[in-house]
């Protein structure tokens, strides 16, 4: 009896259509959308459809975007992600599993700063296409949230009125689509 092997078929991000966002409440009454303009990535699958699959993906500090240049460079400043001294922020997978049709939680070790915590994302499964060029793409939403006080993102302050001016909680929007290679 033969033993079939197992192909592993790698993906990797398109940045042109892809996009890493987050938001963040500030002063509790509206949010500050903010953006990774510079990451990569990829996916590494083995059989048939992307349960059990590992993820990987970093994203370049300096390339913070908010629309306002003052806040992107606090941003960057030893206050939050002191980009000078940790210029990535870093997502391994550890489980990638199917909770429904097109429906995955993925499951990994994010690192930001010098600090690594298990962070959970809701993943959608959009399909997959070829491009008018012949390249196979797939494409995924997820979504998640992470304290960025656990991630010694601590900065704080408090209005006189007694509002926090930065939420803790921060929403992780992310649009990938990916290219079999």
């Amino acid at each position: 009896m033969s033993t079939a092997t197992m192909v592993t078929t790698k993906w990797v991000i398109d940045p042109t259509h892809s996009e890493v966002s987050f938001k963040v409440k500030h002063l509790v009454i509206s949010t500050v959308t903010g953006y990774f303009r510079e990451f990569e990535g990829g996916i590494e699958q083995t059989g048939e459809g992307f349960e059990g699959a590992t993820v990987h993906f970093s994203a370049k500090i300096e390339s913070i975007d908010t629309n306002q240049e003052a806040r992107d460079n606090h941003l960057k400043s030893d206050d939050f992600f002191n980009a000078a001294a940790y210029p990535e922020l870093t997502f391994r997978s550890t489980n990638f599993s199917k909770v429904a049709e097109n429906k995955y939680k993925l499951v990994g070790d994010m690192t930001i700063r010098d600090i690594t915590r298990s962070v959970e994302l809701d993943v959608d499964f959009l399909g997959e296409a070829a491009d008018p060029y012949g390249n196979h793409k797939a494409g995924f939403e997820l979504n998640g949230v992470i304290n960025r006080k656990e991630f010694s993102l601590k900065w704080s302050a408090v209005t006189e009125a007694g509002a926090i001016v930065v939420s803790d909680d921060v929403r992780l929007h992310l649009n990938v689509q990916v290219v079999k290679q």
